[in-house]
């Protein structure tokens, strides 16, 4: 089975990001202060890897590409425990004469990176007329996914990203707008 040329067209966009999260990421491990964080970029790395591998695979045979991504499970921590004790973000300031990232702008980078690589593999999966590629990128989508929820979580829980809960008021009037069906 050949590629489409919408997929081709997609995956040579995705193995391009990939290039550019791999190398970010071989950067952001080399730079990052926090443990924490460091151990998030060391475990997603390998995944990432295997990702661009996968990619590049279907693009060289796509006849004998497997397609199977090892997907990470969800690994959540701060919104299992009490999200009411999450403070909001502490004021940015932007460096213009930057020549050391902090692990703020690491994680923030990181954390944008995977977002825009799971719109981009939503897409392209919705595209995918292959069966084992249409697979693949909706693997991808999750770990992309999972991922960025990890990094989310160590950005809030370090006051880096805001998280702000809705008051009754506003949950009540958006809730008194839609009723059940009753089959």
């Amino acid at each position: 089975m050949k590629l489409t040329i919408c997929e081709l067209s997609y995956l040579n966009e995705l193995i391009t990001s990939c290039v550019n999260t791999i190398t970010c990421m071989s950067l952001f491990k080399n730079q990052v202060n926090d443990a924490e964080l460091k151990s998030l970029l060391c475990t997603h790395f390998p995944v990432h890897i295997e990702d661009y591998n996968k990619k590049v695979e279907f693009v060289k045979n796509v006849d004998t590409a497997s397609g199977k991504l090892n997907v990470p499970e969800l690994n959540t921590s701060i919104f299992a425990e009490n999200i009411e004790k999450c403070k909001l973000a502490e004021p940015i300031t932007i460096n213009t004469n930057i020549t050391n990232l902090t692990d703020r702008e690491i994680a923030l980078s990181y954390f944008l990176t995977l977002k825009r690589a799971g719109k981009e593999y939503a897409i392209a999966s919705m595209e995918a007329t292959n069966p084992t590629l249409r697979q693949f990128l909706k693997d991808a989508y999750t770990m992309s996914c999972n991922h960025s929820f990890e990094v989310y979580e160590w950005m809030t829980k370090n006051s880096f990203y805001p998280i702000i809960l809705t008051t009754g008021d506003q949950t009540g009037d958006i809730s008194s707008i839609y009723n059940p069906i009753s089959l």
